[in-house]
């Protein structure tokens, strides 16, 4: 008889405890002063298993905020290109216009810009392209990936980041009328 596997076993609430303690932390503590060491005593995860799982502090920031993001804004299927990037728009504004989302920011820029975050970038990239190829089979003329990162999401981090506020739904909007009109794309 084979062991029964757990959905969501050691490992999983591992996770979920290092991240909720990194989240935690970064509510309360100066940036200057996050350790892992304060992670593992607020998680009640040893950091021998923190820096196993996770290596360094930056690459267990940047697998937290992928995650929390990844979860958080999936990649939408309405049936038009302009209902998909209007959705996807609109998330990407209310994400980074929450009180989570400035966290995120923050962290994402802590974190380190190695490999664990070209890994989400990667992932996030590889759905988008797939939403962008869904439109092109419905005969729609989507614009590349990198036209739609340039144009209408890094925009939207651009203003929270460096102007300290984020886009409203509408300003998310005209983001995705200049990139649909630059393709020559009704939407």
């Amino acid at each position: 008889m084979q062991p029964v596997r757990r959905p969501g076993g050691r490992t999983a609430r591992v996770r979920t405890a290092v991240h909720e303690a990194v989240l935690d932390l970064l509510r309360e503590e100066s940036w200057d002063d996050l350790s892992i060491a304060l992670v593992a005593e607020r998680s009640g995860v040893h950091q021998a298993t923190i820096y196993r799982r996770w290596g360094t502090l930056s690459g267990l920031i940047d697998d937290m905020v992928n995650e929390q993001l990844s979860q958080g804004s999936p990649v939408p299927d309405t049936g038009t290109l302009r209902g998909d990037l209007e959705a996807y728009a609109l998330k990407v504004a209310d994400d980074v216009a929450s009180p989570m989302g400035a966290l995120y920011v923050r962290a994402a820029m802590v974190g380190s810009r190695g490999s664990e975050g070209e890994v989400y970038l990667m992932n996030r990239g590889l759905r988008l392209q797939a939403m962008l190829d869904r439109a092109a089979e419905r005969g729609e003329r989507p614009p590349t990936l990198l036209e739609l990162m340039e144009v209408v999401i890094a925009p939207l981090y651009y203003h929270a980041i460096f102007f300290g506020r984020p886009v409203g739904p509408d300003h998310a909007r005209t983001l995705v009328d200049r990139l649909l009109s630059l393709r020559g794309s009704p939407g």
